[in-house]
C-alpha cells in the first residue's frame, strides 16, 4: 500500500511533501519520542506523533519513514513543512488520538 492510500481511506489532510505520495508503507510506528523512534523505527513506516517541528523530518529521512502522521489536530511548524518539502516526505495530519490513529492504520496494513 502506498502513502496516497491510505490518505483517502483514512481521512488524512496533507500538509506538505506531496512528492513522496507514492511511497510504499510497511507499516507503522507511534511514539513522540524522537531517540525511541531513530532508535527502533524501520524504513518505510509512517511515524504517528504528535510533534510538529523540523527535527521530526530529520529523523524521518535518516530512518527513510514513509510519511509522518500528526494527531490530535497538530499543525506542522513552518520549518517543518520546509524541510519535509525538500525531503520528500509526507506530512500528514488527523484529528483522531495516536490511539485511534494506530488502531486504524493497523487494521489496514492487517488486511
Amino acid at each position: 500500500m502506498q502513502v496516497k492510500d491510505i490518505i483517502t481511506i483514512l481521512d488524512l489532510k496533507v500538509f506538505g511533501g506531496s512528492q513522496g505520495l507514492d511511497r510504499e508503507i510497511t507499516g507503522g510506528y507511534a511514539s513522540d519520542l524522537l531517540s525511541d523512534v531513530m532508535g527502533h523505527a524501520e524504513e518505510g513506516k509512517i511515524w504517528i506523533t504528535l510533534q510538529t517541528h523540523k527535527n521530526v523530518i530529520a529523523i524521518a529521512s535518516l530512518k527513510e519513514l514513509a510519511a509522518v502522521i500528526l494527531v490530535k489536530g497538530a499543525e506542522p511548524e513552518a520549518d517543518m513543512l520546509a524541510q519535509a518539502e525538500e525531503e520528500g516526505i509526507p506530512v500528514l495530519g488527523t484529528g483522531d488520538q495516536a490511539f485511534e490513529t494506530t488502531g486504524k492504520l493497523f487494521n489496514l496494513l492487517s488486511r
